[in-house]
């Protein structure tokens, strides 16, 4: 068995929790400001880029306190670890998303019916400060997006507050210069839909590795073809290959090999981690070595599966 680099690691979590204790800070700010401001202004555009900056306090104040309770030593009940709480917190970010995206669209449609006066120079304002600010966190957290499926959300979220900020800047002008107050409501059903699309990637991301899908990234034939091409190895069945958070790839696996010495049979395991490691960054893994076919998997190489099934 093998595992992936410790401090490599957790070095990924000490500046994910730095650019996310930063991110934290300045959306609460931007948050009070647009809730202010969209009351002001009236402007449910503004209001509604402010509901999205409330949901990306809550969920960068969650995904900070995971990667903290991720690095939490695995115990004798929890032998992976706390590994999953960062997934578990990027699918209650990604559901959060959701039910905001769901409000917005109701608030839009009461809106279109009766399109309501709206200050948009005070609109515009806020929204350029937001603006400003969401660039900055797309700034700190791009070079984190690599890290964990957590920063990602992270990152979805800011995004998603960008693009808000340039929608209400557009609306803004729109109306200040045509009078059209209709605008407000289908820029924030704009906002709406962006925030939708981007919850729903986060929550098929999340079940994917919930439900130990294999990662997008490893096609299994290839994995296949790898393992047999070992010297060695004679035939492979009861393959799995799972994720068991971001960065974090599991294989298992009964290779069938020739009747040898332990030492040789060491060796070929030695050879197997390495292609994997190598080919498809895969660094944990288990091995069962077979000198004859057992009957746990009579169906064939990978049990249970006759077809792919993809979200």
């Amino acid at each position: 068995m093998s595992h992936s680099h410790p401090h490599e690691a957790e070095h990924v979590a000490n500046v994910s929790a730095r650019t996310m204790g930063v991110a934290l800070g300045i959306t609460a700010v931007i948050l009070v400001a647009e809730v202010i401001g969209g009351l002001i202004s009236n402007s449910l555009a503004l209001l509604s880029d402010a509901g999205h900056m409330l949901v990306d306090v809550l969920a960068l104040a969650i995904s900070l306190w995971a990667i903290h309770t991720a690095r939490r030593p695995s115990t004798a009940t929890r032998t992976f670890g706390f590994h999953r709480v960062e997934i578990m917190a990027a699918l209650a970010n990604g559901t959060i998303l959701v039910v905001v995206s769901l409000i917005i669209f109701y608030e839009a449609y009461q809106r279109l019916a009766t399109p309501p006066e709206v200050r948009t120079p005070i609109m515009l304002i806020v929204a350029v400060i937001g603006l400003l600010a969401n660039a900055g966190e797309i700034y700190l957290l791009r070079r984190a997006t690599h890290g964990t499926l957590n920063v990602k959300a992270a990152f979805w979220h800011i995004l998603g507050d960008t693009i808000s900020s340039v929608g209400v800047i557009i609306g803004g002008l729109i109306i200040m210069f045509t009078g059209q107050t209709i605008v407000d409501p289908i820029i924030a059903a704009v906002i709406g839909v962006v925030i939708l699309w981007g919850a729903v990637r986060l929550v098929r991301d999340s079940v994917n590795i919930l439900m130990e899908s294999v990662p997008k990234s490893i096609p299994i034939s290839s994995v296949v073809e790898t393992l047999r091409g070992v010297p060695g190895v004679e035939d492979i069945h009861d393959l799995h290959v799972w994720t068991i958070t971001s960065g974090i790839v599991a294989l298992s696996a009964h290779l069938m090999i020739q009747d040898q010495m332990i030492s040789r049979s060491t060796e070929v395991v030695d050879a197997v981690n390495h292609a994997l490691s190598e080919r498809f960054d895969v660094r944990h893994t288990t091995l069962q070595l077979e000198c004859a076919k057992c009957e746990s998997c009579p169906s064939g190489i990978i049990c249970n599966i006759s077809r792919p099934d993809h979200w």
